[in-house]
């Protein structure tokens, strides 16, 4: 379902860049571009899962073009005050980590783990230049793409747990090592009181009615689970491992509300329609 979906996205991808090039070109500077990049590396992770190694590579590879031919577009159109979604450009990043890291371990690559180190880096960095200009009044009001600011954490600690075992697997140790294994267990900590922060600010300034954004809520959420999960395993902290295994929930019931709000949006949507013409 998720490839199917992927080359759905990618056949509306071409057709606006061949049938509608100037919406193209206005899109292609926006933070939500850089989901391309992101949607891909998740597809790609988890076809490396499956042994799908070539398929795995070429997802890499596609991915990293894209994201050198966006990333440039994206931050000279810059904004301000930043939003949830200007936290793309940390998350597109670290997917590239993500799958890059993956990749170094099944095939195995040795020379892949430097470069998704040091992409690790400059991830973290694009995360800490957002968070200056991120506008935490999103918090309250926004309508759900604020979520991405714990989003981008999550990504991040789920990069580092999948970097520490590619270095094991590259023989690495001494400091570096010791270094990314301090920075998932930080990470992973200031994402999960980001979660808990952005829950209380749900409960206490709740969005009532259907909104597409708040499909980014789901990613974080889901997101969270997986890194906290990752991390235990990579640092050995089974205890952690629990809590991931029980953030899996809330993520799953959200996208369940999710689809049916969908669903129920796009038949008021027609019927209203409808009723016009």
């Amino acid at each position: 379902m998720g490839a199917g979906i992927w080359a759905m996205l990618v056949g509306v991808f071409l057709m606006r860049l061949v049938g509608d090039r100037a919406r193209w070109m206005a899109e292609a500077d926006t933070p939500a571009a850089l989901t391309a990049v992101a949607a891909t590396t998740v597809l790609g992770t988890r076809v490396a899962l499956l042994g799908w190694h070539t398929i795995a590579v070429l997802a890499l590879c596609l991915a990293a073009l894209v994201w050198a031919v966006l990333m440039p577009a994206v931050i000279g159109h810059w904004t301000g005050p930043t939003v949830g979604a200007h936290f793309l450009l940390c998350v597109a990043t670290q997917g590239l980590v993500v799958l890059g890291a993956s990749l170094a371990v099944a095939l195995p690559v040795s020379w892949l783990t430097p470069v998704v180190a040091a992409t690790f880096v400059l991830g973290l960095i694009a995360y800490l230049v957002v968070l200056s200009r991120f506008s935490f009044a999103q918090f309250k009001t926004g309508a759900g793409d604020h979520w991405v600011c714990a989003g981008g954490l999550a990504i991040s600690a789920l990069a580092a747990g999948k970097l520490i075992v590619a270095m094991d697997a590259a023989g690495w140790s001494g400091w570096p090592h010791n270094v990314i294994r301090v920075a998932a267990a930080v990470i992973l900590a200031l994402d999960l009181a980001g979660y808990l922060a952005l829950v209380i600010c749900e409960l206490r300034w709740p969005r009532r009615g259907f909104d597409v954004r708040r499909w980014s809520t789901a990613f974080p959420m889901a997101m969270t689970a997986a890194a906290t999960i990752t991390v235990a395993d990579a640092i050995g902290a089974p205890w952690l491992r629990s809590i991931g295994l029980v953030l899996i929930w809330p993520a799953v019931a959200v996208c369940v509300i999710l689809l049916v709000a969908s669903a129920r949006h796009l038949v008021s949507a027609g019927s209203a329609d409808t009723s016009a013409g």
